[in-house]
């Protein structure tokens, strides 16, 4: 094998990890690692942090100690920082992960830090790719008839309609990589399914979608309801009703979770209900385990970039690294590159109107 050959096959299998990210990190993120390692044997690590405080714990680890480099940096971003001070920190975890993808050292970097640093170092360090106007943040969730992608999430609130049929696109690939789905279903998120709901953007969106490559797959128009329903496997909507889409899905769980603990708390009779129930509530949740669905990646830039949730254990992070390497190993930018290319470049026509006010 050539040098650039056995480059490229090293490149292919390496993560970048912002070992400082997260609310429990160092010790979360090298105990996920050390998980994600075992199911990803050909996996290299590229740890960024506090070398102090990285060396003795990776050197207690079986598997990891014998893929992982630690990279000293000087700085952490906090979940206070601001973006503009975040730009700022040179030496930081967070900087110096996302700078070893954009040197071609990684091809994904993994995070469990600041969201909105994320978000602005990933799109000023790592750009767009070409074809792509701005990147979308992107997620799993659950719902009656298995788990949907919904996107975006929170990286934009201004948009037209061609940034809606680019996360279309993304998050066509996304589903068919990440969930294995030969033909995912795509809906765009609106106040109605008849064909005149909505604006002109959401409308326009619609006519491209169904002359586009992915026509057969586009269901339409859905409503909130059908995200949990299971409509669709990816639902495409704008990033501040994403996002208040999201965190209501999250309330949602959490009182559900609350009723029933409080449900199977309130006497003798209740007590002995759940252990009755208690392989079913066993399975549900195992089912709606937020662990599961840890890992938002931020798709269009020229690398793989995941967000991991800053509370998660090592399980849950272990399942972000999971994300990463399936979208490094299927060369998902590669294939969002080719889909892009068949949009129609005229799409860029309609923008939202300005709300009054």
């Amino acid at each position: 094998m050539s040098e650039a050959a056995t480059k490229a096959e090293r490149l292919s299998r390496t993560l970048a990890v912002d070992a400082m990210g997260g609310d429990s990190a160092p010790d979360v993120v090298v105990a996920g690692l050390e998980i994600a390692a075992e199911r990803h044997p050909n996996a290299i690590f590229l740890l960024f942090g506090d070398e102090t405080r990285l060396a003795p714990l990776v050197a207690r680890t079986k598997r990891l100690k014998n893929c992982a480099t630690i990279r000293p940096t000087s700085e952490v971003i906090g979940n206070d920082t601001k973006p503009t001070a975040a730009l700022r920190m040179r030496d930081a975890s967070l900087r110096r992960a996302i700078d070893a993808v954009a040197a071609g050292e990684a091809a994904g970097v993994i995070s469990a830090g600041n969201t909105g640093a994320i978000l602005a170092l990933a799109k000023i360090i790592l750009k767009t790719m070409a074809g792509i106007d701005r990147p979308a943040m992107a997620a799993i969730g659950p719902s009656a008839r298995g788990d949907v992608v919904m996107l975006d999430l929170g990286a934009n609130v201004v948009y037209d309609s061609r940034n809606l049929v680019e996360f279309a696109v993304m998050g066509e690939v996304f589903a068919r990589i990440v969930l294995g789905l030969p033909a995912p279903t795509i809906g765009l998120l609106n106040i109605g399914s008849e064909e005149m709901k909505g604006d002109d953007v959401l409308r326009r969106t619609a006519e491209i979608l169904r002359e586009s490559p992915i026509g057969k797959q586009f269901h339409g128009f859905v409503e909130g309801h059908d995200i949990a329903g299971g409509t669709v496997d990816v639902v495409v909507t704008d990033g501040f009703t994403g996002n208040v889409a999201l965190k209501t899905g999250e309330g949602a769980l959490r009182l559900v979770g609350d009723l029933l603990r409080k449900v199977f708390t309130a006497g003798i009779a209740a007590r002995l209900a759940y252990l009755l129930a208690r392989p079913g509530l066993k399975r549900l949740r195992e089912w709606l385990d937020p662990r599961r669905y840890n890992g938002a990646v931020l798709l269009g830039l020229n690398g793989v970039v995941v967000k991991s949730h800053g509370g998660t254990d090592d399980q849950g992070f272990a399942h972000a690294v999971d994300v990463a390497m399936d979208m490094i190993v299927n060369n998902f930018n590669a294939r969002i590159a080719a889909n892009v290319a068949l949009i129609p470049s005229q799409t860029k026509a309609v923008q939202p109107e300005p709300t009054a006010g």
